[in-house]
């Protein structure tokens, strides 16, 4: 009788770490537009801010057999300790559950599928605590399932769910994380078939999200209205570009016109950051030297 294909383990801390921290400085080391970035600072935060933020965060986010809940909460408490600002709650909300999945053997698709539909009250309390303590921008209320408000913390999934429509990370949550298998992962894949590198790989992404679709975190701030029309500019300006070294003046010259107004697409970024987690995550529990994980859509 012949033996079935083993299934890939589950990865340790440490890996699951360095997978984290390599995103968020590979997202720090790419031009995106309107983003912090080492090519240009804005909205008041430097590069550094957010390298700590990485830092900090890392080791509550990978806690080997702690929960969602659990790594949300550590990660944005140090962060908030150490840096004083929400610079990461978007990377964390998406990151937590990718760690999480890390860590059980197998695909690591079904594996965040089955992080995501156990999540728990302990969940719901630890990552509506973490999203009290980051206090986003352009939160407000709802009218059910508010995480900021006093009681018993409604399901992770109801609550997300009731925000999916204006939030594209609560979206996550309730897609089995679409945009990242479908979007991010795909951009990715595309930039390297033609040939681009790190930091390009990483604007090809951002840009996919910038240009895709309205920013969440834009449309929280500005109205939706706002959102759609950044989306719509990024697309005409940026769009049809071929990335690398000709592109660095068309992409600075579009990043320095929405910092001079204000305009942060924070989501974006955020997705990039958690497309690089995910990529590296199934890479490494693929073996050494595989291919990346392929983006292909659910059924």
């Amino acid at each position: 009788m012949t033996a079935g294909p083993v299934p890939s383990p589950g990865l340790g801390a440490d890996t699951i770490a360095a997978a984290y921290l390599a995103a968020c400085r590979a997202e720090l080391a790419a031009i995106k537009p309107g983003n912090v970035h080492i090519h240009a600072a804005g909205h008041r935060m430097s590069v550094a801010d957010f390298e700590a933020s990485a830092a900090l965060s890392a080791r509550p986010l990978a806690s080997a057999g702690a929960g969602v809940g659990a790594r949300a909460e550590g990660a944005v408490a140090a962060t908030r300790a150490g840096v004083g600002q929400n610079t990461n709650l978007g990377i964390v909300l998406l990151c937590a559950p990718l760690a999480r999945a890390a860590e059980r053997p197998g695909p690591l698709r079904p594996a965040l599928d089955a992080v995501l539909a156990d999540l728990d009250d302990a969940d719901a309390a630890g990552i509506y605590a973490a999203i009290r303590l980051a206090s986003p921008g352009g939160l407000g209320r709802a009218e059910r399932h508010d995480v900021t408000a006093d009681g018993p913390p409604p399901p992770v999934l109801a609550a997300m769910g009731e925000a999916a429509a204006r939030d594209r990370i609560a979206r996550a949550y309730v897609t089995g994380f679409e945009d990242l298998f479908g979007t991010g992962l795909s951009a990715l894949a595309q930039a390297r078939a033609r040939g681009l590198a790190e930091p390009w790989t990483t604007t090809a992404v951002h840009l996919a999200f910038l240009t895709g679709f309205p920013d969440s975190h834009l449309a929280r701030k500005f109205g939706a209205a706002a959102a759609e029309t950044v989306r719509a500019e990024a697309q005409a300006a940026l769009g049809a570009l071929t990335l690398g070294e000709e592109a660095r003046a068309a992409l600075l010259s579009h990043d320095s016109a929405l910092k001079a107004a204000g305009l942060n697409p924070g989501t974006s970024a955020d997705l990039t950051v958690a497309t690089l987690f995910l990529d590296a995550l199934a890479r490494a529990k693929a073996g050494e030297g595989s291919e990346p994980a392929q983006p292909a859509n659910k059924s």
